[in-house]
């Protein structure tokens, strides 16, 4: 039933339908929150869901210790040729316990959370990254506002990136929004899912309740704004360790 996250996180046409993706915004982002939440240089990071490790890269740079876990093994094999002393990359699969109380800071960014078949198995997801950092670390976690994105969803889309012809239709149902991404190339044809559940902020603060995080910030969008619930980008939480 999830073997649909690998195929899909995992293959070349998504890194070509979101290339689009803004770098620079997402350093900017990653530099407050360095600042705002007073990251110190030696920190021990842990990205989780971290693609091609865009994020981890960036951050190793900082002179962090940094590690990045997928699912993907496609995206870890691309991602350890980026490997140094301080940045490490693992395939593994977030509902299954990493480290233990090792990481001073756990990083879920660009909705990279959701994407389970049930809350159970989501829940998973916060507890094991809850369960590998150290009592008083953070765990942040950047997901869509759901309020906003379901009221602005749009039904479907058509793009052409370097020749390949992309048909997106997104809709809601089973507390999901679903996309199915219908792709032709060449002569070929594909088709991909990607379902992420529809979290609202008291959905996402019972997770981190029940795994003994305590909510301490609460930022709308990537410039730390606070949150509305109607106008806001993003739902970003701030949990610290009990």
């Amino acid at each position: 039933m999830t073997q649909w996250i690998e195929d899909w996180f995992g293959s070349r046409y998504y890194s070509l339908l979101y290339k689009h993706r803004d770098c620079n915004e997402a350093k900017l982002f990653l530099d407050k929150l360095v600042v705002v939440l007073k990251i110190k240089p030696d920190s021990r990071i842990l990205d989780c869901g971290c693609g091609k490790g865009r994020h981890s890269i960036y951050l190793s740079e900082k002179w962090f210790d940094v590690t990045g876990i997928d699912v993907s093994g496609q995206n870890i094999r691309e991602s350890k040729a980026s490997e140094k002393k301080n940045l490490t990359f693992f395939t593994h699969d977030m509902r299954n316990l990493f480290r233990i109380n090792y990481y001073d800071v756990a990083l879920s960014l660009f909705t990279s959370f959701g994407y389970y078949e049930n809350d159970m198995e989501n829940n998973k997801v916060i507890r094991t990254t809850a369960g590998a950092i150290k009592k008083n670390g953070l765990f942040i976690l950047d997901f869509m506002n759901v309020e906003k994105e379901t009221k602005m969803l749009c039904p479907q889309e058509r793009t052409e990136i370097e020749g390949i012809d992309f048909k997106v239709t997104r809709s809601t149902r089973n507390n999901c929004i679903t996309k199915e991404i219908a792709i032709t190339d060449k002569d070929k044809e594909y088709l991909f899912h990607e379902n992420v559940k529809t979290y609202k902020r008291a959905d996402l603060e019972n997770f981190f309740v029940k795994n003994n995080l305590e909510v301490v910030h609460l930022f709308g969008d990537y410039e730390l704004s606070p949150f509305n619930e109607t106008t806001s980008e993003r739902l970003i939480l701030v949990g610290k360790k009990k």
